[in-house]
């Protein structure tokens, strides 16, 4: 029989979570670390069990920023430096930093949702973005620590080409 659990463990005012999945059948762990905001930036990290080092990078930008510990608990120190050392770089490149999450993405539907969705904002005298905005808020503010994250899994599980491993 395989196990799966998660441990949620707070980490700070302002440290989203550690999640830690563990399969007991094959000791194969996944430790996952959340850190941020910090100056608009998010960092996650996960846990190498061959370097023994928790390994991260900031989320949601091109530029290439990482960061590493060995403890959960220099995990943030070591967050924040890297951010503040490419804030520097940048700085000193003359170059401005890339910000993550605008607030802004193209969400690709059918021209039949779209008009469903329109309606239904129009008829609560709503804008579309005002009434997509606050639908997401409701679907985040309602989901469980790990439920997006294991939707996520199969939604790209089940979008595999056939004839793929």
């Amino acid at each position: 029989m395989v196990l799966d659990y998660d441990i949620i463990l707070r980490m700070g005012k302002h440290d989203k979570t550690l999640a830690m999945t563990t399969k007991t059948t094959d000791c194969d762990e996944r430790c996952v670390y959340v850190s941020g905001p910090y100056q608009g930036y998010v960092g996650r990290a996960e846990y190498d069990r061959e370097s023994g080092l928790f390994h991260g990078e900031v989320v949601g930008t091109k530029d290439v920023i990482t960061f590493q510990a060995k403890a959960v608990d220099k995990l943030r120190r070591a967050f924040v430096d890297s951010v503040d050392d490419y804030l520097s770089f940048c700085k000193a490149r003359g170059e401005n930093p890339e910000k993550p999450f605008s607030g802004k993405f193209v969400v690709r539907i059918s021209p039949t949702l779209h008009r469903q969705v329109s309606t239904l904002a129009e008829g609560a005298g709503k804008s579309l973005n005002t009434q997509v905005e606050q639908w997401l808020e409701r679907m985040v503010a309602s989901a469980k620590p790990g439920s997006m994250k294991k939707a996520a899994g199969r939604k790209a599980r089940a979008k595999k080409p056939a004839g793929r491993a």
